[in-house]
């Protein structure tokens, strides 16, 4: 890192099925988008990049039992201590994936408060481009975060040749990515720590059960109280 250089660490969260598959693609264009646009204001970026496919498993036992296993909770501290959040899901019947919605209640509902979150979708026809207004969006507003205004949406019909050339998909990555960065840019380095120390990594006994009274509770537990 460049010495005096600002310095920024973006979480992203894809919920595609496949491998490869085009949630990831649009996932890895706003990063890339987004840490051009940080690199533009002097701002240094890392990006890590989470695969909800991979720890899908882990979700669902932390859904049952109430605990995390060791991947799912390194997922979970890297998105709780990044400084912004990109989050890309499919449209399964008009909304977001129940992959992506079950990952979101194993976080502490207080987890994202106030953090930048820059909204992708994906789905085969461009009649599910509203999902990311009337679905995603509320959910993040429920949970306290600051999603950018624009929100990104990309149809089979935005990839390749028949590409839309009046709205491209490149012109809607680059005004979220711009829109993410400025949020960015407005706020200090996240105080979360270093999400593989192994206090972070492993949590305490304490906050595994739920019994941290000043942030009301877990993260591991969080998702689950409204059951």
């Amino acid at each position: 890192m460049t010495a005096g250089a600002q310095s920024r660490r973006i979480a992203v969260v894809s919920a595609g099925l496949s491998n490869p598959s085009s949630t990831r693609m649009l996932a890895d264009r706003l990063a890339a988008a987004t840490v051009a646009q940080l690199t533009g204001l002097g701002i240094e970026a890392s990006v890590d990049t989470i695969e909800l496919r991979d720890l899908a498993h882990d979700i669902t036992n932390n859904l049952l039992t109430g605990f995390a296993p060791a991947p799912l909770e390194s997922a979970i501290n890297t998105v709780v201590s990044a400084d912004a959040l990109i989050v890309v899901t499919p449209i399964f019947s008009t909304s977001y994936s129940g992959l992506f919605k079950s990952f979101i209640d194993v976080l502490d509902p207080d987890a994202l408060t106030g953090m930048p979150v820059l909204i992708g979708a994906n789905a085969g026809t461009a009649r599910h481009s509203l999902a990311i207004d009337y679905a995603i969006r509320p959910l993040f507003a429920y949970l306290h975060a600051d999603a950018v205004s624009t929100g990104v949406f990309a149809a089979s019909s935005d990839w390749g040749s028949a590409a839309d050339q009046v709205a491209p998909l490149s012109a809607r990555v680059d005004k979220g990515a711009r829109e993410l960065a400025e949020a960015v840019a407005r706020l200090e380095p996240a105080t979360g720590g270093d999400p593989f120390d192994p206090e972070n990594y492993l949590g305490s006994f304490q906050r595994l059960m739920g019994g941290d009274a000043a942030s009301g509770g877990g993260h591991l537990l969080g998702g689950l109280a409204g059951e």
